[in-house]
């Protein structure tokens, strides 16, 4: 019997064996339980909450400018000229109601239908939560001619609100400190909070936002700083994400509306490309697992589409079946709507489980959708004849996939004839490594641990899904062999595209490819395919990238491997006594020059090496990078590689 059992079943449990926790104490106490995690994911989360406020100001018709600042110590300011957070006597706690917003879990607006009809906030704990998670906090106040102010450490004010000054402004400015005590990762990422600003920007057309960083000075002496604002909403935030694509009809199809009480703001288009590209927003949360939201959109889209094909006869002469995914293939399309009490569900609490609002958008879809074709017969034309197409390579991918798995991976006879299993069976203790090139893969066959890592060789360059049918996808060779090696299924009679993971044989995924241009291509390439393909995967945190180093560095029996160009001048200022003589560096070209004792020991020894997990931040960002990484339009890929390069390196 466990100890706490003892206590839960023992004469001794009384009330004095329940533990209050008061105030922001159980923030810290459990931190996790609030902002998901304490690494970068939930440093980055205490940007949202403070911004979210000023975002259900902006909402709600009171501001339109947000200003994030990220200071030179890794402190944060969010600004916005709204109304200003009331600082008069709260009745029921007797302090300042700034005090109370900024020390009591779920006080605040929010929670009162007048003040704010809807809300960003996902889980409501809001401002409170991250002074909680502040090492120290401050708050200004800009309202009724006054400037007000009040200071926090670890959640606990300092002293009383107070003035300290006139103002004809008004306004709130937060600055915070995160904790180092609490976090595992203080430091900011510019790009991180770039992606989401931008997106914020998008889906609340007419509102500014600036980020500005002040730890890194330009040459003229001023601080970078980006400007997010968006006229036109969703359709210009579809044409961003759709940038480096083909467009299929020239216009994006724009829906804003009000059904049944519920707004709804939609934008589509279509391309080229095989991909359905589909993102949903509710009171500006990404609700990456969809929900009901979804579910009306996918269904007023499909009933719509299939109507006017019906009624125009264009379908009369199909012998395959159309299915809803034929409907969606290369849609791009972001759906945004405002719930006044959203009910999430699912893992992640990201999935809408309002079922009145199905209905809502599904109306919406289907009016704005059924005017834009009657009204444009030589789109809807185009729109339906990709449809067909894509219905007929459907029917092909079917007998694709059926080669795939027509044989059970846990089976023995149907994984790869390349692939060096691992003798562990367990996937959560199994690692499978991609490896560039046959020479590379026995090299690591030799290196490895047989217990629990697999190699899988993969002959030069794969297929670039993001422009291969889907059918083309699965007759590639390399690619089959990734599926069978993982053990994964797909396809489902609801969702054709449907990954099942449950009998994935490897919790670890890893990327292995050589330290130039070359590798980076082909590491580029199959992340390309698990994102367009797999990408549960790489949200359940499988995904890897091994680091393999790029010099060895000797100086008589002195050797250090070196990571990057920074450790190899350390190693000749350390050891070269002011000159580059008696120092010798081999730079490694490729994984083949390594023997599997230096493979072993730099790259897949769990004891030295460095994993990068691959994360996917922000799903629109990540859509708009893949494509325009891995299309075929030029311009906007030379402009990406240009203003990255110099900040493009590897952690060692």
């Amino acid at each position: 019997m466990s100890e706490e059992e003892k206590v839960t079943n023992g004469a001794s449990y009384g009330a004095s064996s329940i533990q209050v926790l008061e105030g922001l104490e159980a923030v810290r106490k459990r931190p996790a339980m609030y902002i998901g995690d304490i690494g970068l994911k939930g440093l980055h989360h205490l940007v949202y909450e403070v911004v979210d406020n000023s975002i259900d100001e902006a909402m709600a018709g009171h501001c339109d400018r947000i200003d994030v600042t990220i200071n030179e110590n890794n402190s944060v300011t969010v600004e916005d000229n709204g109304r200003g957070i009331p600082v008069d006597m709260h009745e029921k706690e007797g302090k300042s109601a700034l005090e109370v917003v900024m020390t009591v879990l779920h006080a605040g607006g929010k929670f009162d239908k007048d003040s704010y009809k809807v809300s960003g906030g996902l889980h409501g704990v809001g401002v409170s939560c991250v002074n909680a998670l502040s090492s120290h906090m401050k708050v200004e106040v800009a309202r009724d001619g006054h400037l007000y102010i009040q200071e926090y450490e670890q959640g606990t004010p300092q002293y009383d609100v107070k003035s300290i000054g006139n103002s004809d402004k008004t306004g709130t400015r937060v600055t915070f400190l995160p904790d180092n005590t609490i976090f595992i990762e203080t430091i900011y990422r510019n790009e991180i909070l770039t992606n989401r600003l931008r997106e914020l920007a998008y889906l609340n057309a007419g509102i500014t936002l600036t980020l500005t960083d002040k730890r890194h000075v330009l040459e003229d002496g001023t601080y970078k700083t980006e400007v997010f604002f968006s006229q036109e909403g969703l359709k210009e935030f579809v044409e961003y994400i759709d940038e480096a694509r083909e467009k299929l009809i020239e216009n994006v199809i724009h829906i804003s509306t009000e059904k049944n009480g519920t707004p709804v703001e939609i934008a589509m288009t279509y391309n080229t490309s095989y991909n359905e590209n589909i993102h949903s927003y509710v009171n500006n949360i990404n609700t990456i697992e969809g929900g009901t939201h979804l579910a009306g959109f996918r269904r007023g889209l499909t009933r719509t589409l299939k109507k006017y094909a019906e009624d125009s006869k264009m379908l009369e002469k199909i012998k395959v079946e159309i299915s809803g995914d034929d409907f969606r293939e290369g849609l791009t399309a972001v759906i945004s709507i405002k719930v006044a009490e959203p009910q999430f569900e699912g893992q992640t609490k990201t999935k809408l489980g309002n079922n009145e609002v199905m209905g809502s958008v599904d109306m919406a879809v289907s009016e704005a959708l059924g005017n834009y074709l009657e009204e444009n017969p030589k789109a809807a034309k185009i729109i339906v004849e990709k449809v067909i197409l894509a219905a007929t390579a459907r029917a092909a991918a079917r007998k694709a996939r059926e080669m795939v798995q027509r044989k059970s991976p846990l089976s023995g006879g149907g994984l790869p004839g390349k692939l060096a299993d691992c003798a562990d069976k367990d996937p959560a203790k199994c690692e499978l490594f991609l490896v560039e090139g046959d020479s590379a893969g026995g090299t690591a066959k030799q290196g490895r641990s047989r217990q629990y890592q697999a190699i899988l060789p993969l002959r030069g360059k794969i297929l670039n899904v993001e422009k291969a049918m889907p059918h083309k996808v699965l007759e590639s060779e390399e690619i089959r062999n990734i599926y069978t090696a993982l053990g994964v299924t797909i396809g489902t009679e609801d969702d054709s595209k449907a990954l099942n993971l449950t009998k994935l044989r490897y919790h670890k995924v890893i990327i292995m490819t050589d330290a130039d241009v070359d590798g980076s291509h082909i590491a580029t390439l199959i992340m390309t395919f698990f994102f367009r393909h797999m990408k549960e995967l790489i949200e359940q945190g499988y995904l890897y990238i091994a680091t393999p180093p790029l010099y060895l560095c000797k100086k008589g029996k002195i050797e250090e491997y070196c990571w990057n160009e920074a450790q190899r001048q350390a190693f000749i200022d350390k050891y070269g006594s002011g000159s580059e003589s008696g120092i010798h560096t081999q730079r490694y070209k490729g994984l083949g020059e390594m023997n599997e004792v230096q493979l072993w020991e730099t790259t897949m020894n769990p004891e030295n090496r460095t994993l990068r997990q691959v994360t996917i931040e922000n799903a629109a960002s990540a859509d708009h990078v893949f494509s325009m990484l891995m299309g075929d339009d030029v311009a906007p890929r030379r402009q990406f590689i240009e203003e990255n390069a110099t900040y493009a390196k590897i952690d060692a």
